[in-house]
């Protein structure tokens, strides 16, 4: 039996069932025809954030940071490795806490940079503090199926 996930297209935010048995085979958006799984963090505002958080199967890994901060700079090119490795399992968003307070405030989030997972559009993890990109990678890999 054929397993479908439900994806965010990461361009147009339509919303994609795509089986899968095709996740590592790069599927493609059925209406803009963007790479669904681009293995890259995708930089989202608020609305971004609540579509791909309640309606992306995949768990979804939040970094939430900000330009002025340090570690947050040095965790950006590890983030950016774990969502490489990671492309097929995990959907990678950046959100910006200075331009995002509300959502930031919502979350609860006190400290940056802080990470955290949703699945099926509940709060699953979340740690703060940067963190290597093998950090992430199995951390992350605990909210994997």
């Amino acid at each position: 039996m054929q397993e479908f996930i439900h994806v965010v297209c990461p361009r147009c935010s339509s919303i994609n069932r795509v089986d899968a048995l095709r996740l590592l085979k790069q599927p493609v958006c059925g209406r803009c025809s963007s790479q669904l799984l681009p293995g890259k963090p995708l930089e989202v505002d608020r609305d971004q954030f609540e579509k791909h958080v309640m309606r992306t199967d995949l768990p979804v890994v939040v970094d939430f940071w900000a330009p002025w901060c340090g570690p947050c700079r040095m965790m950006a090119p590890a983030f950016q490795e774990a969502a490489r490795r990671l492309k097929a399992s995990a959907r990678f968003l950046k959100v910006n806490t200075e331009k995002e307070q509300g959502l930031a405030a919502r979350h609860g989030i006190r400290s940056i940079p802080t990470v955290v997972v949703f699945k099926n559009g509940r709060e699953r993890g979340r740690r703060s503090g940067a963190m290597d990109a093998g950090a992430l990678v199995r951390w992350v890999g605990e909210f994997v199926e």
